[in-house]
């Protein structure tokens, strides 16, 4: 299964462990390029581009773009009743924990006469990417819509490709996961031409107004087109291939970490599933349950690929202050941490997406139900970005307001400061204020 990287004795510097532990390649670059004449049509031909590309891409063509109401509302008449209940608990928990991420305006009083205020105003329309294809994600709708909402976002737009086994329209369960929330403006749009759509808009026959900002995960295609496009759109990260690593010691329980690292490698042939510990017997005995567990997957010759490729492996380590540093360095999309004292533990991680403590908390319930977000940054951009929260969709705005008191009582400073830097005409704005 999983190879075996050894770095005991090695450097504990994070300049080193960065180029040492392993990870997918992922050259966004070239798919750029790909991705490139497919953005210029949408935006040349809006709508008509869109059902172009799909038909290429996803082998139908939607029977109009925007998904109507009655599908939506068909979709979740027609679902599945325990789903549905797992759908409404899932969104609940979500709801939850980021109705708590609220942001509260603030007044500094600076001097006297001079106040400076924050005021958090939401994104006024967001387009929401949801995959489809291989696997379907419900999950997406509720990680991207319940943020945005609580943030008070009054435009919300879902992207999801359309599906030829379910007449051209978005799969039925992500259609009713958007119901559940309340969201009815659909596109049946997948892949680069969705993020263009979204970016653009379109005009003629079908009128659809661009978003400010597109949130969600999508493959490499997805992903080349939010850096094309963004300045024009914000986003919220350059996702790549998800990824694990967990944290162990001799007290790990070898079946739950083979189950753990399998979950992640079930997602792609490039998902990255890592294990960091100083025990050769834990290393021996995960080995064993791979072999066992693997072969009874849905899905073992995608999870084979992923745990045999360069991006996966087992790290051995010195102790476990020597695997902090390798995780820090790593700053992993999910972090497991499978020791003694877990909780004490994973307060000593600076770098993760999300962190999952002790043998009761993996990453699976993270996924879905334990009511954190899954959008989280991969690539090792977790040492300098978050996950998607509400906090995504607010921008903070300052208000200064001072009177000519408070004006007159640092005008000085700012003349003087602003002729330092060549900028006299700054300068002069405040002295003709004096005059």
């Amino acid at each position: 299964m999983l190879s075996t990287l050894d770095l005991r004795g090695g450097s504990r510097k994070a300049s080193d462990l960065r180029n040492l532990v392993p990870r997918a390649k992922f050259d966004l670059d070239s798919v750029v390029e790909q991705v490139r004449p497919i953005i210029e049509d949408v935006r040349d031909r809006g709508v008509a581009a869109v059902q172009d590309w799909s038909e290429k891409f996803d082998g139908v063509r939607a029977p109009q773009i925007r998904v109507p109401q009655e599908i939506i509302d068909k979709s979740l008449l027609e679902l599945d009743p325990k789903i549905k209940a797992a759908l409404v608990d899932a969104i609940a928990r979500v709801r939850i924990v980021h109705e708590h991420q609220r942001r509260s305006d603030t007044t500094v009083t600076v001097a006297p006469g001079g106040t400076v205020s924050e005021r958090w105003l939401p994104v006024q329309r967001v387009g929401l990417y949801v995959p489809g294809g291989v696997y379907v994600y419900p999950s997406s709708v509720i990680m991207n819509v319940v943020p945005a909402q609580i943030a008070g976002v009054q435009s919300l737009v879902v992207c999801s490709p359309p599906q030829k086994d379910f007449g051209g329209w978005p799969h039925p369960t992500i259609l009713a996961a958007c119901a559940l929330l309340g969201v009815t403006e659909v596109y049946a749009a997948g892949g680069s031409q969705a993020i263009a759509l979204l970016a653009y808009g379109s005009t003629g026959e079908v009128e659809i107004e661009p978003v400010y900002l597109v949130t969600g995960p999508g493959n490499m295609y997805v992903t080349a087109a939010k850096r094309m496009l963004k300045g024009l759109i914000g986003i919220d990260s350059e996702a790549g291939p998800t990824e694990i690593a967990i944290l162990a010691d001799d007290s790990a329980i070898p079946d739950f970490v083979a189950a753990d690292l399998i979950s992640q490698a079930e997602h792609d042939e490039v998902a990255a599933s890592v294990l960091v510990t100083d025990s050769e017997e834990l290393i021996k005995n995960v080995r064993a349950s791979l072999e066992r567990l693997v072969p009874l997957t849905m899905n073992k010759d995608r999870i084979r690929i992923a745990l045999t490729g360069q991006q996966s492996a087992f790290v051995l380590v010195d102790d476990l202050d020597h695997g902090l540093n390798v995780v820090d360095a790593y700053a992993a999309e999910h972090l497991e941490i499978h020791t003694r004292n877990a909780s004490e533990v994973a307060r000593r991680v600076n770098n993760a997406g999300a962190i999952f403590v002790g043998d009761w908390s993996p990453v699976s319930l993270g996924d879905y139900a334990a009511g954190s977000n899954h959008v989280l940054p991969t690539g090792g951009c977790a040492c300098h970005s978050s996950g998607l929260s509400v906090q995504s969709f607010l921008r903070g705005v300052h208000y200064v307001e001072y009177n000519e008191a408070a004006l007159s009582d640092i005008a000085q400073t700012v003349i003087t400061l602003a002729n330092s830097e060549g900028l006299p005409g700054h300068a002069a704005a405040i002295e003709i204020r004096s005059k």
